[in-house]
């Protein structure tokens, strides 16, 4: 992330590098996802 303060917008991203792919965050997203 970048140096700006997280906001709740943005802290379903807390968990993922600085510099990850797409793909990356797809499968991080997905292992996330209330089914």
């Amino acid at each position: 992330m970048t140096a700006t303060s997280r906001t709740e917008e943005d802290d379903h991203l807390a968990d993922i590098e600085d510099g990850c792919g797409c793909a990356e965050v797809w499968e991080h997203m997905s292992e996330q996802r209330d089914d």
